[in-house]
């Protein structure tokens, strides 16, 4: 579970990154959660966008995502989700305790 300081940390990291995964009219499926959590052993911190023509609500959405891939969700802006995990072997963001 992150802390506030964290997830403040974390949204001023992701601010400047560029949505990398969209969820459109398909909405989420096993092969979407899969290339997530292999993008968050990558890079640890990554936006997605939520489309409009999405049939399922952003928020039921990012539980799905987070809970699938085993991210923290840092936040949700407008149709934008933002996902953090800890990489194993990629370690680039250090958090403030």
């Amino acid at each position: 579970m992150l802390t506030g300081k964290q997830k403040r940390f974390l949204r001023s990291k992701a601010h400047h990154l560029v949505p990398i995964f969209q969820v459109g009219k398909g909405g989420v499926n096993d092969n979407m959660i899969r290339q997530i959590a292999d993008a968050l052993e990558a890079r640890e911190l990554l936006k997605i966008s939520v489309l409009q023509n999405c049939e399922e609500d952003k928020e039921m959405v990012a539980e799905k995502l987070s809970r699938g891939a085993d991210a923290e969700l840092v936040q949700i802006i407008g149709n934008t989700i933002v996902l953090y995990k800890e990489s194993r072997e990629n370690k680039q963001l250090i958090l403030p305790q």
